[in-house]
């Protein structure tokens, strides 16, 4: 689901010192396992292969493999045979969900011009599994409302909240309209999210090809971009309030689930119909605009001149749907543990496309069955993991996180008592490994990727980060991605996790610590996505075309599993956890001062009149409104948990360092609790199903992360009034973790 171009990655692994490594025992590893260990996880790296790689993609994105399709189903009981044959103990496990597809669709331009919007995307002569379109899905939007409507058009660029503000300064309101918002930015799902909010009756989101078109570079079938008649399917459901089955949140629903939230009740269905369309059919209706030329941060690359609106003429918009539950089919194998069979670590990436997906999510979904390939030879070698082991393919990531949402949901109970850690991957391709997730599991991602090689210079991955990271931080300075102030760092940082894929049940539900993981970076990409390109013929072209990086992948996926796996103590790390979070207290504490500051001077320009003088008296100009200027906060709870918390850390790793290695189950016992601390059961304001304090996906970004979520959004969505009683809680969820830690502190020192 989540989109990783060389536009939106980042390169997280951001500043490994560089120089010959020291031979150590592995994190949480006696010497002598230690020793062992390294053995197994080389045999391991010498497993996967290209070629399998290859055709584990060739088959399982051979036809479209959407939710409740044919392919969807033979693919999942293609894998458990495929497990099985491996020596795993494989099944599926079914659950339902909501999943509405296109029963009609029309969008029209009226007038004296009129235009009827093609709304397909046609085959490819040179693409092989472009024509397959009784499978197809058409492009659509899941989890739009059914609706008929006519009115006018209105361009409101990316639809993001600042960019309605921009509009309510050029005296322009969406109010009655239906607005024109190009992909980007922000999340497909706030932006008829926020039209229905500012009074729009429908949204119509366009590729433009600025963003993902010719602009960027070659189109389709000649480069890899999206070409004219291409478009974006994608779910917009509501998820930053609450992913998986739209009719039964925080149920986990297996076939026959009663009470069920009748549909016109749900929550997370859009306010307003919404519908993909390519460039090539938005062009007519942005050439039907009148009204202001727009800010240049909004021209896109289509050769018009882009105006705001309204129209002259009107736009006719009709959408319904079936709204049928269909069924999910996950794919999970277990590798019982040998000594710790409660204690479970699970690796998932998902196996449904929005079409063919070789992209997303097969590009992901092979090198995790080469992972699983290689286990299953190191247990015919007399291997056996520590703990036990889970993988799982999950269906319906791409409507909603469906597959992965319900089974964490319905198993809930047992992984807040039994889940180590969760390792998610989704797309994969060349380049640069990149990581987000669970910061107590920082220190652990550095020490692993120090034993990949990259493919492309055979050096390690960490390596060519780092050196990678320098060269950037010669533009961003010192304090730019790989700039001085880290360089020092023993550790390089890790983004944090908002949402977009399947560890969100896992992290942002249950606390339970989570990684994002994948390679990528240097192929252009990004026009394919969700789209009918997106298939073997696209990957094998323009992306990890030998698929040296989905073997580099499936070779640091397996390595972590085996590390955690095989741990004597789980080897999470808390002092880089402590100084991040202090980094963030620090940005929230900026945040309302920056806030404050902005919006006393912005009151005093009102007041003066500088908004009316600097406006230009031909163009239409409304000062913006004037706020209530923010309160001084008490952030002493915060700054108080953050201090507990560092030298809690600092005292559990002195602790650990001591005694790690002759520690014994009790410390694991604890340490499984730590991160679970982090969650209140009364979860964020207006969203109960995100209990996280500490990571959420934002309300107004839906894929980016919000960190304190309680307490920035309160800030920033200017709720002044519940803004201490959040840092409050939010302060407690992190005094929780330091009583964590205290304990496991004190049982370490009584080895």
């Amino acid at each position: 689901m989540r989109k990783y171009s060389a536009l939106l990655l980042t390169l997280s692994m951001a500043s490994y010192a560089v120089g010959p490594m020291q031979p150590a025992p592995l994190r949480g590893y006696s010497a002598e396992h230690s020793t062992s260990e390294v053995d197994w996880e080389k045999k391991f790296r010498a497993i996967p292969e290209q070629d399998r790689l290859r055709e584990n993609m060739r088959r399982l994105a051979a036809r479209p493999h959407h939710v409740g399709s044919p392919y969807d189903k033979d693919n999942a009981e293609w894998l458990v045979a495929q497990l099985k044959s491996f020596g795993l103990d494989a099944k599926i496990e079914e659950f339902e969900a909501l999943f509405p597809t296109p029963k009609s669709r029309k969008l029209e331009l009226l007038g004296d011009k009129p235009f009827t919007a093609k709304l397909e995307e046609p085959t490819i002569a040179v693409d092989p599994t472009s024509n397959q379109h009784d499978e197809q899905l058409p492009t659509y939007n899941a989890y739009s409302k059914d609706g008929d409507v006519t009115a006018p058009l209105i361009y409101v660029n990316y639809g993001a909240p600042a960019d309605y503000e921009e509009l309510a300064r050029m005296g322009i309101s969406v109010k009655g309209a239906i607005v024109l918002a190009r992909y980007g930015q922000t999340w497909r799902g706030i932006k008829p999210k926020l039209a229905a909010e500012h009074g729009a009756v429908a949204c119509l989101i366009f590729s433009d090809p600025k963003d993902d078109g010719y602009v960027r570079g070659g189109t389709f079938p000649d480069g890899p971009m999206r070409p004219a008649d291409g478009a974006q399917r994608g779910s917009v459901m509501d998820m930053p309030v609450y992913p998986g089955d739209p009719q039964s949140p925080g149920v986990g629903a297996k076939k026959g689930t009663t009470g069920l939230i009748p549909l016109d009740k749900v929550q997370t269905i859009t306010k307003v119909p919404v519908m993909p369309i390519s460039y090539a059919d938005a062009l007519p209706f942005l050439q039907a605009l009148g009204g202001q030329t727009v800010p240049d941060a909004w021209r896109g690359g289509l050769p018009i001149t882009y105006r705001t609106g309204p129209s002259v003429v009107k736009a006719h918009f009709a959408v319904s749907f079936n709204w049928d539950r269909k069924p999910l089919y996950d794919v999970i194998a277990t590798i019982p543990g040998a000594a710790h069979p409660e204690q479970w670590v699970i690796r998932g990436n998902h196996h449904d496309g929005w079409v063919n997906g070789a992209g997303d999510p097969i590009s992901g979904a092979s090198p995790e069955l080469e992972e699983a390939r290689g286990l299953g030879e190191l247990l015919k070698q007399g291997w056996r993991p520590s703990r036990t082991i889970i993988y799982a393919w999950w269906d319906g990531e791409e409507p909603a996180l469906l597959g992965s949402t319900e089974w964490s949901e319905f198993h809930a109970k047992e992984l807040k008592e039994h889940a180590v850690a969760y390792v998610n991957s989704d797309g994969n391709g060349r380049g640069f490994f990149r990581a987000e997730g669970s910061h107590s599991l920082e220190n652990f991602v550095n020490g692993v990727v120090k034993d990949v090689e990259d493919p492309e210079t055979h050096m390690p991955v960490w390596q060519r980060a780092s050196l990678a990271a320098r060269v950037r931080s010669g533009r961003g300075g010192e304090g730019g991605e790989g700039g001085a102030g880290d360089r020092n760092r023993a550790d390089t940082r890790i983004g944090a996790l908002g949402s977009g894929s399947d560890y969100s049940g896992f992290i942002d539900h249950l606390g339970v610590p989570s990684l994002n993981i994948g390679y990528g970076g240097e192929d252009e990409g990004g026009g394919q996505y969700h789209s009918i390109y997106d298939d073997f013929y696209w990957y094998t072209h323009f992306q990890d075309t030998d698929f040296a990086y989905g073997k580099a992948l499936a070779q640091t996926g397996g390595t972590m599993m085996m590390r955690l796996a095989d741990a004597d103590v789980i080897p999470y790390q808390f002092t880089d956890q402590a100084e991040t979070y202090k980094g963030y207290v620090g940005e929230i504490e900026r945040l309302a001062t920056t806030m404050r500051a902005q919006i006393k001077e912005r009151n005093e320009n009102i007041a003066m009149g500088a908004y009316t003088a600097a406006a230009d008296p031909k163009k239409i100009s409304v000062p913006p409104p004037v706020d209530v200027v923010p309160p001084y906060f008490n952030f002493a709870p915060l700054d108080q948990a953050s201090d507990d918390l560092t030298a809690a850390a600092a005292a559990y790793e002195k602790a650990f360092t001591a005694h790690g290695a002759t520690a014994g189950n009790d410390v694991n016992l604890e340490l499984i609790k730590a991160e679970h601390a982090l969650t209140d059961a009364k979860g964020l304001p207006n969203r109960p199903w995100f209990e996280n304090m500490v990571y959420a996906p934002g309300f107004y970004t839906g894929y980016g992360v919000k960190t304190l979520p309680a307490v920035r959004e309160a800030i920033e969505q200017k709720d002044w009034p519940i803004v201490d009683a959040q840092i409050v809680r939010t302060a407690a969820a992190i005094e929780r973790e330091v009583e964590i830690l205290k304990i496991a502190t004190a049982d370490l020192n009584a080895k």
